[in-house]
């Protein structure tokens, strides 16, 4: 496995990211434990999740499980850097109330606590906030924030789904505040097929010295030779792939890319994770395998060199804004 800061900061961690969403709805328990376990095997020290996955009524059960994980002990919490999410609403669906979402003080406070409970830690590494909270200033959430870092229960903080300008703000008001470092990481919608985070997001990013975070790198499978898969008679496409696909156009342009990687020789979707890691500013993509084959196979896409002819070519068919102002001024 190869290593990276996470942005500015002295952290180290892993050029694959494991993402966690999959553990409970899709993979059970024993089996999201050996998931984790290959991946520390194979050097991942970096795992993501979220206080809402699990879904509906089984909200937190994926921290549940990555807890019964840690309790194994040898050694796996201390190995690991653990990031987790908070902004989306715990309680019951449609048993909501009020302060038990989003990013006030009190929510915060809340969630970092039941986190803890849920993910058997005493400290989460990177606490990130899942999204924009248009509602709270940021002089409250840093505040919150700076208590965390005191009392020990967290150590940095991240966001998710930030556009720039609230990358800027953000961390524009944590220098002015002091005490806090601010934002030091992004996760971000970003791979071959949606590279609008090129325009403000990953400038941004860069500018104030936060690792981006990629997630859905394969744009929900579109990227991992879906065209093949559904001729060879295996898994269809479905959600956003799908209406993706349904597109003559987009079709037509997924076939352009599977036809170049096969000409290759190389799989779609560990080429998509490498092109992600010749991407400026990128950290590491989040990898979500529902079973050991996918880890191993994004564990390949690590040690993938991709030509410059290659590069050019998958430029060629899946173009990306341009730099910013250039690709919308002059």
């Amino acid at each position: 496995m190869k290593y990276t800061q996470l942005g500015r900061t002295g952290l180290k961690v892993s050029r694959l990211v494991l993402g966690t969403m999959n553990f409970g709805p899709q993979t059970g328990e024993a089996d999201s434990h050996a998931i984790m376990d290959a991946a520390l095997d194979a050097g991942i020290n970096y795992f993501d999740t979220a206080n809402v996955y699990g879904w509906g009524e089984k909200k937190g059960h994926t921290e549940e499980i990555i807890g019964s994980w840690f309790a194994k002990g040898g050694e796996r919490r201390d190995k690991t850097v653990l990031a987790t999410k908070v902004y989306g609403n715990m309680a019951a669906d449609g048993d909501s109330w009020p302060n038990h979402d989003k990013l006030s003080a009190v929510n915060i406070r809340r969630a970092v606590d039941a986190s803890l409970k849920r993910l058997q830690t005493d400290y989460i590494d990177i606490y990130q906030f899942h999204h924009v909270d248009r509602d709270t200033p940021f002089e409250e959430i840093w505040q919150a924030i700076d208590t965390l870092i005191q009392q020990g229960k967290i150590l940095y903080v991240g966001s998710s789904n930030f556009p720039g300008y609230k990358i800027a703000q953000a961390n524009e008001i944590a220098a002015r505040r002091g005490g806090t470092i601010g934002l030091v990481s992004e996760q971000c919608l970003y791979n071959l097929a949606e590279r609008r985070a090129e325009m403000e997001v990953i400038p941004a990013a860069q500018e104030y010295g936060l690792g981006v975070i990629p997630w859905s790198p394969l744009q929900g499978g579109l990227l991992g030779g879906v065209i093949k898969k559904e001729i060879q008679g295996g898994r269809r496409a479905s959600g956003r792939a799908a209406d993706t696909l349904a597109n003559p156009t987009s079709r037509a342009q997924i076939q352009s890319y599977e036809d170049l990687l096969e000409k290759h020789g190389l799989e779609p979707g560990e080429a998509a994770l490498a092109w992600l890691l010749t991407r400026p500013g990128v950290t590491g993509p989040i990898v979500g395998p529902r079973t050991a084959e996918q880890l191993e196979s994004a564990l390949r896409a690590v040690e993938l060199e991709l030509s410059e002819e290659l590069l050019t070519s998958l430029d060629e068919i899946f173009p990306g804004p341009g730099p910013s102002p250039e690709a919308f001024a002059w």
